[in-house]
Order: structure tokens, then C-alpha cells, then sequence
């Protein structure tokens, strides 16, 4: 029995719940009361806990949960959460279930963010990272996109009262959400952070790996084993090379443990460069003005060079 703590509780380990990623996150993700929040019954899933158990490590940790946290719904929000959730027509073992004896309480990304700290099982860091990196892609989606979607979902809400769902109106919405996804695509110049936006920072440079069909180049002289996380990200059979400093904090049991499972990475030292630089397939060069294991840290920014003479310079002088 586990030591009677405020900051403890017991997690189920009877539960198998599925391990999501950011992307599936983001289903469970609501707007209430203009804030994006989930359910707990969603964060205790994510995090192997029995609802009840998360809802105590609230009520014993009150002062550092204020209403910006978590907060009850009423009925009424509860009853709109209902016909959102109905509406993303979930089928079949994965129907969400939303009959529930009490109101549910709902947890904004700060609250999550205390939450993480309160929890203890082994997958709780994980788990957090997971979490926060979906609240930043919906958070960066809304911001480009909020009013349109916002009468998008308001028009749907109509069709599927009046159960009038046209041909007519299915392409006109195709074309409007592809126009969406056009814009999130649009190719990206350069962007500063500010002292605390380590999430931003960090789903940007997981946005540039991910672009790699082939090769990705990091060239980053402060080099620890966070770079390790991030590259997990990549596509499959992408290979890495790594030049980094003798000061690297990078063991070769970190590279081999790596390349067993997502390989091929491959490291290098060098005492010739003296910024960072990301360079993707041989294309595309980015140049960094933090080290990648610093990101947020402190205020910088992440620019792309769209000269190929000094992609061609820097493959040459690697």
C-alpha cells in the first residue's frame, strides 16, 4: 500500500487502455465555455486510472486546481457535449459513452499540466507530452481557422437537425475544408519563441522531421538524448546523421537502442560549425537559433533559408 499522500493515488493497473498519440488526442479535445478542455473520464483513460481516482486527486489538491484548470459542467453543457460527441458519429467498440450518473468535470491544458505532476505511474510523462502536443495542434488550427470551422460546425449542426445532408452541400464543405488544410500546409518562412513556449518549439521541429522522406541532417553541437524523442517522430526508414560536438551528451547506447527500433541514425563530431541547422532531404534548410535540447528555454527563433547554393555549401563543408 502506497504511502497516504495528497500527491498520490493508486492508478488501476487493470486498465488496458489503448496508448494514444497526438493525433488521436485531439478527438478528445472539446471547446466549453470558449476553452479547450476534456473530459475526465478521457484523461483518466489516457493516464490508466479509474475516473474516480482523478476526481480525488483533484478535491485533495484544491488550491492548485482553480476554475482556469478544471471546472464542473453544467447540465446544459454537459447535454451540448452530448450532440458534439453524437455528431463525430462514433461506431462501433470505440463509441464513446457519455451516460453518466454525475456531471463530469473537464480539465483545461493547464490543469493537465498539474495533473502530470500529481500522478505517479511510469507512463504519466509520456502520457503528459502526448496530451500537450495535441492542445498545441488544435490550439494552432483554431487560431488559423476558428471562425470558418466555427460556421462550418453551426451550418452541420442545421443539416443533421433537418436530416438534409446533400451532395450539394457535402462538396461545397470538401472544398471549404480542403482550403483548410491547403493553409496548414503553406510553407513555413520563420517563427520566433519566447521564454516558456517549449511546446510550440517542439511540435515545429517534430512538423520539419516529419517533412523527411529520405535524409535528415542535424547539425548541433549541444546534442543530449531529448533530440532521441523527437526523431521517433520521423518516417519510417528515414536515415539521420547527427554532427555534433565532443560535448555531446549522446552515449552509444542511446544510438544503438535507437537504431534497433527506428533506425538509421548515424553520429558524427565536428568543430566547425558553431549554429544549428536542420536540413531535410537534401532540400530544405533550416537554421535554429537555440540548441534543439534548449527549445523554449529562452527567446530565439527558427528560420528557413531558401537559397540551395548554402544547402549545397553546407552538404560540402559536412
Amino acid at each position: 500500500m502506497e504511502k497516504e499522500n495528497n500527491n498520490i493515488i493508486i492508478a488501476n493497473r487493470e486498465i488496458n487502455a489503448e496508448e494514444y498519440k497526438a493525433e488521436d488526442i485531439k478527438n478528445l479535445i472539446y471547446t466549453i465555455r470558449g476553452k479547450q478542455v476534456m473530459l475526465d473520464s478521457d484523461v483518466a483513460m489516457l493516464y490508466h486510472y479509474e475516473t474516480k481516482y482523478i476526481n480525488l486527486a483533484v478535491r485533495r489538491n484544491k488550491e492548485r486546481f482553480p476554475e482556469s484548470f478544471c471546472f464542473k459542467l453544467t447540465r446544459e453543457e454537459f447535454d451540448n457535449l452530448r450532440l458534439q460527441i453524437a455528431t463525430l458519429n462514433y461506431q462501433g467498440e470505440n463509441k464513446k459513452q457519455v451516460t453518466r450518473k454525475y456531471l463530469p468535470y473537464v480539465f483545461t491544458e493547464q490543469g493537465i499540466a498539474m495533473l502530470s505532476g500529481i500522478l505517479k505511474n511510469e507512463i504519466a510523462i509520456q502520457v503528459s507530452i502526448n496530451i500537450m502536443d495535441a492542445f498545441v495542434e488544435m490550439r494552432k488550427f483554431i487560431a488559423t481557422n476558428g471562425q470558418v470551422f466555427e460556421r462550418l460546425t453551426n451550418v452541420e449542426y442545421k443539416l443533421l437537425e433537418h436530416n438534409n445532408i446533400l451532395t450539394e452541400h457535402e462538396e461545397k464543405f470538401e472544398k471549404v475544408f480542403d482550403e483548410l488544410q491547403r493553409k496548414q500546409n503553406e510553407e513555413f518562412k520563420q517563427k520566433i519563441f519566447f521564454d516558456g513556449q517549449i511546446y510550440d518549439a517542439y511540435s515545429l521541429i517534430i512538423d520539419i522531421i516529419k517533412k523527411a522522406k529520405q535524409k535528415i541532417l542535424i547539425i548541433d553541437n549541444y546534442i543530449d538524448d531529448s533530440i532521441l524523442k523527437m526523431l521517433s517522430k520521423k518516417n519510417k526508414n528515414v536515415e539521420v546523421i547527427i554532427l555534433t560536438s565532443q560535448k555531446s551528451n549522446l552515449s552509444k547506447l542511446d544510438i544503438n537502442k535507437f537504431n534497433k527500433q527506428y533506425p538509421i541514425l548515424k553520429v558524427a563530431t565536428t568543430n566547425k560549425y558553431h549554429d544549428r541547422f536542420i536540413v531535410i532531404d537534401n532540400k530544405e534548410l533550416y537554421h535554429c537559433g537555440a540548441s534543439l535540447k534548449d527549445l523554449g528555454k529562452k527567446c530565439f527563433a527558427i528560420s528557413k533559408i531558401k537559397d540551395d547554393e548554402y544547402i549545397e555549401k553546407i552538404r560540402n563543408y559536412s
